[in-house]
């Protein structure tokens, strides 16, 4: 079940190792958080919630495969994507996509279902602000952390940034690392 964005009930019984019976009384009762498939009863949970009600509950994470945080890289400057690409990868939790433009990061966002999206706020074709508020827009991937870093540090701008969506500011020059640990602190992974 490598990569996938949305589960069954009965694949979250197995990942969990638990009846799909409790499966569903769990997402009926509001425990696990999901939808239904319009037209039908069948239950859907998406991979964020999945991921919060087993840690909310206790429950070993090794039923999940490629639990790897999965970050999409959105900067025009290739030395930026060629430094996250470089140390995201070897430090081997992650799973890293790259892009350069706003445009691309939008197509990207929809194939590659981030979760953390590590945005560069000036790109050349689109600002921060407006790739924060097309994800917060759609429902279906309002999981994405969202992390802004530039050299613009203009406090009314961040304020506008975290008001379009974005969850945290990182200013240019950063500290790689301090980059990687909010991000676990985000995913909460």
């Amino acid at each position: 079940m490598k990569n996938k964005t949305v589960y069954t009930t009965g694949e979250v019984a197995t990942i969990c190792k638990l009846s799909q019976q409790t499966i569903i009384r769990c997402f009926d009762n509001g425990q696990l958080k999901g939808f239904r498939v319009p037209g039908s009863k069948f239950r859907r949970i998406p991979h964020a919630e999945l991921l919060q009600f087993m840690r909310a509950n206790n429950i070993p994470m090794d039923g999940l495969s490629g639990d790897k945080i999965r970050v999409l890289v959105v900067d025009d400057d290739p030395n930026i994507i060629k430094l996250f690409a470089d140390v995201l990868t070897a430090d081997g939790r992650f799973e890293i996509a790259t892009v350069q433009t706003g445009y691309d990061a939008g197509l990207m966002t929809q194939q590659f279902r981030p979760d953390v999206l590590l945005l560069d706020y000036m790109l050349p074709d689109i600002n921060g602000n407006v790739v924060c508020k097309t994800i917060r827009d759609n429902p279906e991937l309002s999981h994405i952390k969202i992390l802004i870093i530039s050299g613009m540090v203009d406090p009314a701008e961040v304020n506008n940034l975290k008001d379009a969506g974005a969850d945290d500011f990182i200013k240019k020059p950063f500290n790689i690392e301090t980059v990687i640990e909010r991000m676990v602190e985000l995913v909460g992974k």
